[in-house]
């Protein structure tokens, strides 16, 4: 069985203090959760995060690395310095680094086989924006970016691996795919696995559904089988909302 998973977002928010008073907010609040649980935060705000969070039920998770390992890359974080600070997960290819940062699917790529060098588990985000989901090609568009994304990532790193699906066109616009729609993407994503793996390697991976996801459908979509979670935004910098969804029923 999968564990289900709900990992936060933070975004560009919070001050250090700020994510501190936060995640003291969140830490009694989410015990009892069956769910494996993660805030990705500010680089800023990984250290005191992870001595806050060090022997509770939460994991300490960043939101983007460099492919590089180390050098002249003014304003980048290497993966070294990530497994030095304990950062378990690292989110990869989010939209909004695709969209506003020209990140590619080769760069997402290397990303991928730079965190898994360094035992950080790849969080991999594909969603397609409204044009394409307007065009019934929704599917195709995904396929391309997961085919180039997992180029060359072995089987078995890709079993430790958790997918994220994300329609651009739902990120942060109050705006969420139905839970079909939500369920048939995640579907068609391990479908994919298994023609790229097999099915034993399909079967492990956690795919999470990302976009406007909220305390009001959160349930509905945590029902869903193959929705093994949530990457949640907004929803993630309130401590009841965030540990409502994490408690799922």
């Amino acid at each position: 069985m999968r564990k289900p998973m709900i990992a936060g977002n933070w975004k560009m928010n919070k001050t250090v203090d700020e994510g501190v008073a936060l995640v003291r907010e969140i830490l009694p609040l989410v015990q009892n959760s069956d769910a494996e649980i993660c805030v990705c935060v500010p680089y800023i705000s990984l250290q005191a995060i992870g001595e806050l969070i060090q022997g509770s039920r939460v994991q300490l998770g960043a939101q983007n690395v460099s492919q590089y390992a180390a050098g002249a890359y003014t304003g980048e974080i290497s993966t070294t310095m990530l497994a030095d600070l304990k950062v378990a997960y690292v989110i990869l290819g989010h939209s909004e680094r695709r969209m506003y940062y020209a990140e590619t699917d080769e760069s997402i790529n290397e990303k991928i086989e730079a965190s898994l060098g360094k035992s950080l588990c790849p969080i991999v985000c594909c969603g397609e924006p409204l044009d394409i989901r307007r065009k019934n090609e929704e599917k195709a568009y995904v396929k391309a970016q997961l085919v180039r994304d997992l180029q060359g990532i072995r089987a078995e790193d890709m079993r430790k691996m958790v997918i994220a699906y994300e329609p651009i066109w739902a990120i942060g616009t109050g705006e969420t795919a139905s839970k079909e729609q939500a369920e048939s993407m995640c579907a068609f994503i391990r479908t994919l696995i298994a023609g790229l793996y097999d099915s034993e390697t399909a079967d492990a991976v956690r795919i999470l559904y990302g976009g406007s996801v909220n305390t009001s459908n959160i349930d509905e979509l945590m029902g869903m089988e193959n929705i093994d979670g949530a990457l949640v935004g907004g929803a993630s910098l309130k401590a009841a909302d965030f540990a409502r969804l994490v408690n799922f029923r």
